[in-house]
């Protein structure tokens, strides 16, 4: 689908795909275009739109470059829709989401901007409904490009929160004391959570790292273009942002790292503990295995086979030799 968007007295206004593209045209949006649609905007500012292939390419000259008086750039940028869900006790609130990370390119063309996308970052949403309100500049390509990356930056900013809030719950659920008992219960799902934060996080980066070698890239197109002075500023300050992003992101995931370390070790601990009673049974159970089974023997001269008190005495010595060892393990702090 295109969407071609003309600024009007400073707002963005939304244009029919037939119409053609006038002066006033800043913006031509195309969201999992069909081929007629590019060759419709190839034929009319003279570019070659990449296909969902080239925008998928990972090295660096295939994601930022000039051609055919274009300046190309592709950044990752990550799209969900979320739903909140409740979570049984003991639990951390997960989102029920559908997380992935989509390629979006920015053709920067004169005066115009191209994006070509197949998904919908919350971002454009953003910019729209402050483009439409008046709250940011978007009287050329230039300043559009740089008021979308600003709302992508906000939701990546919103996200990182977002993920730090979850990690910070999780840290408490995996630390409480008041839950040792229900703890075993949970380390199935504490792991399960981690490595969904895990994933999230990584995904964050990479789209930050993606973001903000873009921006390197556009600040030396704006020198080269002469653009104005307050749109070079935006940028240097938008990466000063990502830059702080992934500071924290890799704060993130160093805590992360550190819980799934700390559940691992008491999983290890929990198999010990275990491990460590039936060590001690069995070390408390062996003397009176030792005397019921010598009082199993079948001899003729056992002298307290005659004895009146003979069967209480065997079970009063197996009692006292299975609690002596117990109150010595006890003792000892090993239980």
């Amino acid at each position: 689908m295109m969407t071609i968007y003309d600024s009007v007295d400073g707002v963005l206004v939304a244009r029919e795909p037939s119409a053609a593209i006038s002066e006033r045209t800043v913006w031509i949006d195309l969201f999992r275009p069909t081929r007629e649609e590019d060759e419709a905007v190839e034929q009319a500012l003279g570019v070659l739109v990449p296909t969902r292939e080239e925008m998928s390419e990972i090295e660096a000259s295939s994601r930022l470059y000039h051609e055919g008086g274009a300046h190309v750039m592709t950044a990752i940028i990550l799209s969900f829709s979320e739903t909140d869900g409740g979570a049984p006790e003991g639990r951390v609130p997960s989102k029920a989401r559908a997380d992935f990370a989509s390629p979006v390119t920015f053709m920067l063309a004169g005066t115009r901007l191209v994006t070509v996308r197949y998904a919908e970052p919350r971002g454009f949403k953003l910019y729209l409904n402050r483009a439409q309100k008046k709250d940011v500049a978007c009287t050329s390509g230039p300043s559009v490009l740089i008021g979308l990356i600003e709302a992508v930056i906000d939701r990546a900013a919103d996200r990182v929160e977002r993920i730090q809030a979850e990690v910070d719950q999780l840290s408490h659920t995996i630390f409480d004391i008041s839950g040792e008992r229900r703890r075993s219960r949970r380390f199935d799902v504490n792991i399960k959570t981690i490595g969904r934060e895990g994933e999230l996080t990584s995904r964050a980066r990479e789209s930050l790292l993606s973001i903000d070698r873009m921006l390197t890239y556009l600040t030396h197109v704006m020198s080269e273009r002469g653009e104005d002075k307050l749109l070079r500023q935006r940028i240097k300050a938008a990466s000063r942002d990502v830059q702080s992003l992934n500071d924290h992101v890799g704060y993130l995931s160093v805590k992360i790292n550190f819980l799934l370390d700390a559940t691992l070790g008491m999983i290890n601990n929990e198999q010990n503990t275990i491990i460590k009673i039936f060590s001690v049974l069995s070390v408390a159970l062996m003397p009176p295995t030792l005397v019921g089974t010598i009082y199993g023997m079948n001899f003729k001269n056992m002298p307290e086979l005659d004895w009146q008190f003979g069967y209480p005495l065997a079970l009063g010595v197996m009692v006292v030799s299975a609690v002596l060892p117990w109150l010595y393990f006890k003792r000892k702090g090993w239980l």
